[in-house]
Formats: C-alpha cells, structure tokens, sequence
C-alpha cells in the first residue's frame, strides 16, 4: 500500500480551475483533477472572492481524494464583513471601514480552532487586533478603543 499523497494551496473561494496551483500538482497522480476543482469550488463556495487554504490528499492506488478546507485569514474575514476589498494601508490615520461587534464575534468562532485563545473572549481581542492593523473600526469607533472596553469587561454579557 502506497502512502497518501497530499498538495495544500490557496485558492479563491469558489473559483479553483484546473490550472496552477492545482492542475500541474494532480495531473501527474492520475486523477480526474476537474472532479477535484469542482468539488473545491463546492466546499469553498461561500467564501467567494476569497483566499481559502485546501487540503487535497490523494491515495495514489485507488484514485479516491479528500478535499480539506480551512478557514480564509482573519483579515480576509474581517474585509468581507465591512463590504471592502482591502484594509486601509495606512492603519491608525485612514479607515477602511467598521464592522459590528456580532461579525466581529462570529470571525472569532469561525478562527478558534486554529487560534490560540482559550475563550471566545480572546479569540475576539486576536479579531480586534487584526482591525487595528487593516484600519478597520468597531461598532464605528477606533478598534483599540472596543479592545480596551473589552479589556475592562464592557462586553463580557455579549461574549459568553
């Protein structure tokens, strides 16, 4: 029995073609690589327009694959929820936009297993730190100022 064979990539969320990355990484395992590109875009649908990280393992003896699909990054999160395309480039004097505290909540729960916050409560201060960065703003207020309010425990009846 031969050893599974497996490519990650990042590819656009619903958009994977049989080209690179992909293509030229399946081709030689002999394997329908346009079934595995449809069955990507499937599973990545959702995070359209997106960056996404896919898992393809492959078991080169019977043809049979896995796709795996991971969680785009933060920032990518964050950008969909304010309706940008990027952040501000210039955090701290330009804004690039403000997300609600719920979106800001809902990244936190879809970015925690891959996090290493403990709680929902810090997952979200990782979020809020990603505002800061990308010069978004929270519930329309400077992101470091929402951290801090967390900090103080502000919002710890919304974070259980």
């Amino acid at each position: 029995m031969t050893e599974k064979k497996s490519i990650s990539a990042l590819v656009t969320g619903g958009e994977a073609s049989a080209g690179p990355p992909l293509g030229p990484a399946l081709g030689p395992m002999g394997i329908n690589v346009l079934q595995v590109v449809n069955t990507i875009n499937d599973k990545t649908k959702d995070f359209s327009g997106m960056k996404v990280p896919v898992k393809v393992e492959v078991d080169p003896d019977t043809k049979k694959f896995t796709v795996d699909v991971g969680v785009p990054p933060t920032a990518a999160l964050i950008n969909k929820e304010a309706g940008v395309s990027k952040g501000s480039g210039a955090a701290g004097t330009t804004i690039a936009g403000t997300i609600s505290m719920e979106s800001a909540i809902k990244i936190a729960k879809m970015k925690i297993d891959s996090s290493y916050a403990h709680d929902v409560k810090n997952a979200v201060k990782e979020v809020i730190g990603t505002c800061v960065s990308l010069g978004m703003q929270v519930e329309n207020k400077p992101a470091k100022e929402i951290y801090a309010d967390i900090g103080s425990g502000k919002y710890d009846q919304v974070l259980k």
